[in-house]
């Protein structure tokens, strides 16, 4: 079973930055891409990153471009996600997910394995 595990979140200020990560364990040859989400407390959870899981290529959702990357350290199997220029609009709870369905890129549905979420607030 893949298992997919999130650390790094935590509190930051405005401006400030943050590195969440995404380590994946099992079967994870069968894995075609990593992705990124958020759930904003009364909000519905959105799409914020994605990587094909070799690394390239990415995908970032238009309100994070120029803020935010992700990337991927082959010899650990984990991905990351960089934000920068953090934004109290930015507070929420990030997932990572990961889809075994060989297309680019995956539509939401198409992931199958979550992590438990980290909790990332932002103040102003």
């Amino acid at each position: 079973q893949v298992q997919l595990v999130e650390s790094g979140g935590g509190l930051a200020q405005a401006g400030g930055s943050l590195r969440l990560s995404c380590r994946a364990s099992g079967p994870t040859y069968k894995l075609y891409a990593l992705g990124w989400f958020r759930q904003a407390p009364g909000k519905e959870r959105e799409f914020v990153a994605a990587s094909s899981w070799s690394g390239t290529p990415t995908q970032l959702v238009e309100f994070v471009k120029g803020r935010f990357t992700i990337s991927r350290d082959n010899a650990e199997n984990t991905f990351y996600l960089q934000m920068n220029s953090l934004k109290p609009e930015d507070t929420a709870v990030y997932y990572c997910a990961a889809s075994g369905v060989a297309s680019w890129p995956p539509l939401p549905y198409e992931y199958d394995y979550w992590g438990q979420g980290t909790q990332v607030a932002v103040s102003s």
